[in-house]
């Protein structure tokens, strides 16, 4: 190892050198769990808010959360407050965290599986009684179990998708989960918006097709939609697709779609949130879409959903979607989805659409 790994190693052991507390966890009042990273992550992790609250429903369940993955937990029942963290400047966060601590938090919850600079610096400062983290790689030679800070560390579960490895997270307090079901309330204003919306197409097999993920290299081209819609059009002829999309984008899709020409192709109406977005989503019938959050949304609602994804089986094994229908299609590259195959993915779609039991949208002769 290098001298400035060697140094790096005993920074981050006196950083996370803490005393011991005498702390029996059935005794806690209040828990935060670090949550600041994506929207689909947010997702993964509902259960776990859930299945704390079923088996202690006085604690008191805060979240640490980003501005974008925060909206997932609008209406959740289960979380009590939901704190907004800027991970990229600690020190606009300094103010934040220093209340925080002040609120003398029991029990802090760590998701991320390696050692990561941000979340400690954060715990330091918060200063819970306990730590709770899943296993986790370590950093600089340093083993994460040599870490102070850390308090339990949950069971390697090889194999596993991380929606059951985060809620092994529970495990130092005994929990055994009922359900791992991932949870989104919809408020019913949108629920409205998104049936308003699909009434026109009534009667029709309808396709949700998202574009792209928020990591680059998850994109469908315009080229492969326009092929995509035709093909879809072959499998049954009794259909809409709808184009899901972020609102800066609608002008740009509004010209690829001109183009295109295909009057069973539409952008979806202007969603201003996940839970808008979420509405949408649980009306249609089948979902198309690279590898992001807009699976987790369909998996949530147990909506048919094709996926597109690296060719990365790993990557993949840990936030495969779960819905009952469902296939996943890989591209020939480790780092993108630009090499996958139309004609694989509409293999995948043509045999969900088998699948389905409703006879009202067959094809017209």
């Amino acid at each position: 190892m290098s001298i400035a790994n060697n140094i790096k190693a005993i920074i981050l052991k006196i950083l996370t050198k803490k005393k011991s507390i005498d702390f029996n966890l059935k005794s806690t009042n209040k828990v935060l769990m670090l949550r600041y990273d994506r929207i689909g992550d947010m997702i993964i992790t509902t259960p776990v808010f859930r299945e704390l609250k079923r088996v202690f429903p006085n604690i008191e369940i805060n979240v640490l959360a980003s501005k974008s993955n925060s909206i997932v937990l609008a209406n959740n029942p289960n979380v009590d407050n939901v704190y907004l963290n800027n991970k990229h400047n600690f020190f606009a966060d300094i103010p934040l965290l220093l209340k925080l601590r002040r609120e003398r938090i029991d029990v802090c919850f760590e998701f991320d599986h390696s050692v990561v600079r941000h979340a400690i610096l954060r715990l330091i400062i918060i200063n819970p009684k306990k730590v709770i983290s899943i296993k986790k790689y370590g950093r600089y030679g340093v083993n994460a179990n040599q870490l102070d800070l850390y308090d339990y560390y949950t069971d390697s579960l090889n194999q596993s998708h991380f929606r059951d490895i985060w809620l092994n997270i529970l495990s130092p307090y005994g929990i055994m989960p009922q359900s791992n079901k991932y949870e989104i309330f919809i408020e019913e204003v949108h629920e409205i918006q998104a049936k308003q919306y699909l009434k026109q197409f009534k009667n029709k097999l309808l396709f949700g097709i998202n574009l792209e993920g928020a990591v680059k290299g998850k994109k469908i081209q315009y080229q492969n939609l326009n092929e995509i819609c035709k093909g879809l059009f072959e499998i049954n002829n009794n259909i809409h697709i709808v184009i899901i999309h972020a609102p800066e984008k609608e002008n740009d899709i509004l010209k690829k779609l001109e183009k295109m020409n295909l009057n069973y192709v539409t952008k979806s109406y202007r969603t201003i949130d996940i839970l808008a977005l979420s509405a949408l989503i649980k009306n249609l019938d089948i979902i198309i879409s690279p590898d992001t959050s807009i699976v987790h949304i369909a998996s949530t609602f147990n909506k048919p959903v094709v996926s597109i994804h690296e060719d990365n089986l790993e990557s993949y094994k840990l936030f495969a979607p779960i819905s009952d229908l469902k296939r996943t299609i890989f591209s020939g590259n480790r780092n993108s989805i630009q090499k996958f195959s139309v004609k694989q993915l509409l293999t995948a779609t043509k045999e969900l659409v088998d699948l389905l039991p409703n006879e009202s949208f067959k094809s017209q002769d």
